[in-house]
């Protein structure tokens, strides 16, 4: 069983949905206690960084999900909820993340340009990632694989072999992390159709 966690954030009905078009078994929980009995755990992420540590601080989520990652049961961040993960967050002044990766998340810089020609900030839409690791939940894909984004924010991590994939958009950034039994994605697996269905397939079936 997966458990998504509820903290006051949207999106996760979505991500909900998507593992169980793979018939994988999925609940959405908003009780700090019911983590440690968690056999994986999932922690979507939209809109601004300090927003959603809020949450998870309003709703006395931080020290268990913590105390969780000690015990080497699967996890797997999305999107704002992968960058949570790290040090720190530039967004609206510096705000402290849950610290598992070292790093901080920075903005796309304003003048970002591909071949001379601006690009926009939100980088949304589908791009590739290129493949810098064989982490578990990205087996049978290879680089190019295009998958969907929507963020301003991209992590930087301090150790550079966290990063299991990168994806290009005016400069590199890290869209895929994995370390042991934690993984983060930059991108959407629930809205990357028959490939982010695979990511959630391989990490249900961890």
């Amino acid at each position: 069983m997966i458990t998504i966690l509820d903290y006051g954030i949207g999106n996760l009905r979505s991500v909900q949905k998507a593992f169980e078009r793979m018939g994988i078994p999925a609940v959405l929980s908003s009780k700090p206690h019911e983590i440690q009995h968690a056999e994986k755990l999932v922690l979507p992420g939209v809109g601004a960084f300090r927003a959603c540590m809020e949450g998870l601080r309003r709703y006395k989520m931080v020290e268990p999900i913590r105390s969780y990652l000690e015990t080497g049961r699967p996890f797997l961040g999305v999107c704002v909820g992968m960058q949570l993960l790290f040090s720190q967050c530039e967004e609206f002044g510096l705000c402290e993340g849950l610290g598992i990766f070292h790093g901080k998340v920075v903005r796309f810089p304003a003048s970002l340009t591909a071949e001379g020609v601006p690009l926009k900030v939100p980088h949304m839409g589908w791009n590739e990632i290129e493949i810098l690791r064989p982490a578990p939940i990205l087996a049978g894909l290879h680089s190019g694989t295009r998958v969907y984004f929507v963020h301003s924010y991209y992590p930087v991590p301090d150790e550079p072999e966290v990063a299991a994939t990168r994806t290009w958009y005016g400069i590199p950034f890290t869209s895929c992390v994995w370390r042991g039994h934690i993984y983060g994605t930059q991108f959407h697996p629930e809205k990357s159709q028959r490939v982010g269905l695979e990511i959630l397939r391989h990490f249900g079936e961890l």
